[in-house]
């Protein structure tokens, strides 16, 4: 049995670039390794000014103003990989989805959100687009309407359980008013944790690289109650920077029962040769309930790592879209 046969994991590949979706892309779909994409800002950033597979269409489209042209491309790589996935999501409504983000600048405007979630939803025009919105209260706000207007929803720069909660309060609302089969995924960010904390941990004298796994179960047991076959728990950020981890270390250890990996085409590849293809044993409530006990005692106030994480992620995602707009008017 695979993993998907299994406990109906699914491994989505956090990666868009215009010639990897006409070569290694299908090639990971029909090898059944992958079920679905994931784009952001600095995704499509890099692929962007990287890649000589956009410059024709940058030709054609310099006259316009940088929004539109970031649009342009992006909706268009973003359609073909949709296209490409569609026979997943015919077969499984759960797989098949690639997401969009919005605008990051509009992190705190829950209108503007919504209004540019129904537009880029619009002009994709694909049952199998997901609309990334940043887990902010305006993002809630967002969440939940998109939702209730049967448009898929990826809730994502989850790090606290207070946010994993929130989202699926949103999500749950707006698909219970939804006339349509709308589906959700809340994206819980897993090793940036320990790229922040460990060398702290440490000198407390704890383990370190468990902190973002710890994390991640504790927001997929809060997610899980709420009992909607409809909505998911994505971890995402799981690319491993150094070699002190093996390269699948956080796919490996989060393979959990409904759940999504949303994960690097690196980290992929190195899954596929070496990593592990048996279910995870997850960590009871009470396990991490007792492990950020145990951090509190030593001094480590989770409230301060939240903020700082989910600050510096919106940040970046900002600065990454800035850029990109810059240098697609030079």
């Amino acid at each position: 049995m695979s993993l998907k046969e299994d406990i109906n994991f699914s491994l989505w590949c956090d990666f868009i670039e215009r010639e990897f979706l006409e070569n290694r892309f299908q090639e990971m779909i029909e090898e059944k390794t992958i079920y679905g994409a994931t784009s952001n800002p600095a995704i499509f950033e890099s692929s962007i000014t990287s890649s000589l597979a956009y410059k024709q269409q940058l030709d054609m489209l310099k006259a316009n103003d940088a929004k539109t042209i970031y649009e342009d491309l992006a909706v268009r790589d973003i359609k073909r990989a949709a296209e490409l996935l569609k026979p997943l999501y015919d077969k499984n409504t759960n797989d098949g989805f690639v997401s969009l983000e919005v605008d990051p600048t509009l992190c705190d405007d829950a209108q503007g959100t919504i209004e540019e979630g129904i537009r880029l939803n619009s002009m994709i025009n694909c049952d199998n687009l997901m609309i990334k919105v940043p887990a902010t209260k305006a993002g809630y706000v967002a969440m939940k309407e998109l939702t209730s207007q049967g448009i898929n929803v990826n809730a994502t720069l989850i790090f606290s359980v207070e946010q994993a909660i929130e989202c699926a309060k949103a999500l749950n609302e707006g698909i219970n008013e939804s006339n349509i089969e709308t589906k959700a995924v809340i994206s819980i960010f897993v090793s940036r944790f320990d790229r922040l904390c460990d060398e702290l941990l440490v000198e407390k004298g704890l383990k370190k690289s468990k902190l973002g796994i710890m994390n991640a179960t504790k927001c997929y047991h809060e997610i899980n109650k709420f009992e909607n076959e409809n909505i998911r728990t994505l971890f995402a950020s799981t690319g491993v920077k150094g070699d002190e981890l093996t390269a699948s270390y956080y796919v490996d250890n989060l393979l959990y029962p409904n759940s999504v990996n949303t994960a690097p085409l690196a980290t992929i590849e190195d899954w596929i040769v070496d990593g592990s293809k048996e279910a995870s044993k997850i960590p009871s409530e009470e396990k991490c309930d007792k492990y950020f006990a145990e951090l509190e005692k030593v001094g480590i106030n989770m409230n301060d790592v939240y903020s700082k994480l989910l600050t510096d992620g919106l940040e970046a995602f900002k600065v990454s879209f800035s850029d990109l707009l810059a240098k697609l008017t030079k």
